[in-house]
């Protein structure tokens, strides 16, 4: 793995719309996990032979001097652009490394993934859980392990992240699936949501939280198509007559398939709103605020 100099791993959200995330952490730029639809391959996020992951010079030191240099402590979201349980985090643990130094400093962390490999770190979430919230999100995209190979070539399969999820909300981790993107023609049955709502009931889980769509500009479009080629020949065609050039891509079936999940959720009891996502991880927690006052 390659390494490219940075002057900053965290960043101040200016909202925190987003699962309540006051900061944003990535240490690793790329990614390994080949998602067929990946909107960080736009070409306004600026990152060049994507597929091939580097990571930020010195990131433990620049995180230490970047943790407590802020006069706000708050809740740290990863996993945004790059994800932080890629193939080499499993010999680096750079994400383990950052997790030390955010229970140590007092922050809370949110993190998503479409990796088991979190996991291995349910003993530094469970001691941040102690004075920070702590919040896990899997992506999940298709409940079919063959359908998610193909979409998602190098991702653990569907069956083992649900398996993390069980593992996650055992150990007491405030945990979910995003169930995004969901892709119009292809993952967008209602078999595949309904499954995807029950498989995430029977692991334990706290949270669902979908968009009924994708995003398409760009770069991002152009290998998308390739890969419908590839995998869906028929379908191309469809998304040329139904969206032309629009960058959000709802699925024609929204209104319909949104009623559906969101039924079936209440009727399971799992939260899908991200206000009272962010409400029900955060409420145990009065998040400390330092300031120059």
């Amino acid at each position: 793995m390659d390494f490219i100099p940075a002057k900053t791993l965290l960043t101040k959200n200016k909202t925190t719309n987003w699962f309540g995330y006051e900061y944003n952490m990535n240490i690793y730029r790329g990614c390994h996990h080949g998602c067929i639809y990946c909107d960080s391959r736009s070409s306004c996020y600026q990152v060049e032979d994507f597929d091939r992951v580097r990571a930020k010079e010195n990131s433990t030191n620049l995180l230490f001097q970047n943790l407590t240099s802020k006069r706000q402590k708050g809740i740290i979201g990863t996993g945004a652009m790059s994800d932080p349980y890629n193939h080499d985090e499993k010999k680096y643990k750079l994400t383990r490394l950052a997790l030390e130094q955010i229970n140590q400093a007092g922050f809370g962390i949110g993190i998503t993934t479409k990796s088991d490999l979190i996991t291995r770190d349910i003993d530094l979430l469970t001691a941040i859980k102690q004075h920070s919230p702590v919040i896990a999100g899997i992506s999940i995209t298709a409940a079919d392990d063959s359908l998610a190979k193909k979409i998602e070539r190098n991702v653990s399969s569907s069956s083992k992240r649900f398996h993390a999820l069980k593992k996650l909300t055992d150990a007491g981790i405030y945990s979910g699936v995003l169930l995004m993107p969901v892709l119009p023609f292809i993952t967008d049955s209602k078999e595949n949501i309904l499954s995807i709502v029950h498989q995430a009931f029977e692991a334990g889980v706290n949270f669902i939280y979908p968009w009924f769509g994708m995003t398409l500009r760009e770069n991002q479009q152009i290998h998308y198509y390739q890969w419908l080629d590839h995998l869906f020949p028929d379908i191309k065609q469809k998304y040329i007559q139904t969206y032309h050039n629009s960058y959000s891509c709802p699925i024609p079936n929204e209104q319909e398939l949104s009623y559906l999940f969101k039924n079936e959720c209440t009727k399971l009891g799992i939260t899908y709103q991200m206000k009272k996502i962010i409400t029900e991880y955060q409420k145990d927690y009065h998040m400390e605020q330092i300031n120059l006052f």
